[in-house]
């Protein structure tokens, strides 16, 4: 649901015939399958690292599904809201709307009926507080952060905020009130956003004032701005993926893991700083695509 991030691609994406195997490939674009893969990932951590005793297995198959059709309800109306500026980037110009392969109405019905379905689910087969955060996260991308991106660049810390919201709606799932660890698993994915998604936004710096959207600082012409904040967030980051450890919540093992994991990133956020090109903000684009998954498995791995 991140912005998160998330109509980010870094292929271009092709028209398709009409064919059966090219409207399953719509769907999965229009729902942006990729990043529902990332808010199902996020999910199964935030209910594993909240559980106390044996995992419920079905009522963690609930909390997946609930939150990842809310996740593929915010990637549909977000297309649906800005169809028409996605024709104007080339990476965006041959997804199902922009294209003209599917209707916007269609859309729009899809969009909505899963943001419903979604948040109820939830609800009923969950609980309240899950349900609640699920809606609040479509809410927050769609009327906050979707118009905003066309304003100020302030955008990109709304989009992560409603990014780092799905571990909490697993922990929610797994017990019904938010402690410390699932304030720790929101900053950990908050400030992981901010590094991923502004060296993307440096990358796609052109396509994005070419569409109006205000991604970086307008007067940010060399990158330094982008490249120290990037750096910023992800000393955050190398703080607050300790507390899992300091926290009780996982052992030694995980501390060794984090501080190595933490290192690397950090040297891809400097490289950033120092070249401000776009290899080296592909770089970091990539070693925080590694680095999330690895660190997320070893803290669940090494569950205290």
């Amino acid at each position: 649901m991140s912005r998160s991030s998330s109509e980010i691609s870094l292929s271009v994406e092709i028209p398709r015939d009409d064919s059966e195997q090219g409207i399953v490939a719509d769907l999965m674009a229009l729902t942006k399958a990729r990043l529902s893969m990332l808010v199902v990932i996020t999910t199964f951590v935030g209910y594993c690292m909240g559980t106390t005793g044996p995992i419920d297995w079905l009522r963690l198959m609930h909390a997946v599904l609930g939150t990842a059709m809310a996740a593929a309800a915010a990637a549909v109306l977000n297309q649906v809201f800005e169809a028409h500026v996605d024709r104007l980037m080339e990476r965006t110009r041959y997804r199902p709307l922009p294209a003209g392969r599917m209707r916007r109405r269609t859309a729009l019905a899809l969009g909505f009926g899963l943001a419903v379905l979604g948040v109820a689910y939830l609800w009923l087969a969950v609980n309240g507080l899950s349900a609640f955060l699920a809606a609040a996260t479509v809410f927050i991308y769609l009327f906050i952060y979707t118009p905003m991106k066309r304003r100020t660049s302030f955008c990109i810390t709304v989009g992560a905020i409603a990014g780092a919201i799905p571990p909490v709606i697993g922990w929610a799932a797994a017990r019904p009130s938010l402690g410390l660890g699932a304030w720790v698993l929101f900053g950990i994915l908050f400030t992981w956003q901010m590094p991923h998604f502004l060296a993307i936004a440096w990358m796609y710096r052109d396509e994005y004032a070419q569409a109006g959207f205000v991604m970086l600082k307008r007067d940010d012409l060399s990158g330094c701005a982008t490249a120290m904040q990037s750096l910023g967030f992800t000393l955050a980051l190398s703080t607050i993926s300790l507390l899992p450890f300091t926290g009780g919540m996982s052992n030694a093992i995980y501390l060794i893991g984090a501080l190595l994991l933490n290192v690397g990133l950090l040297i891809f956020a400097v490289q950033f700083l120092l070249q401000r090109e776009r290899t080296s903000a592909r770089r970091l684009f990539f070693a925080s695509i590694l680095f999330l998954p690895l660190l997320l498995g070893l803290m669940v791995c090494t569950k205290s």
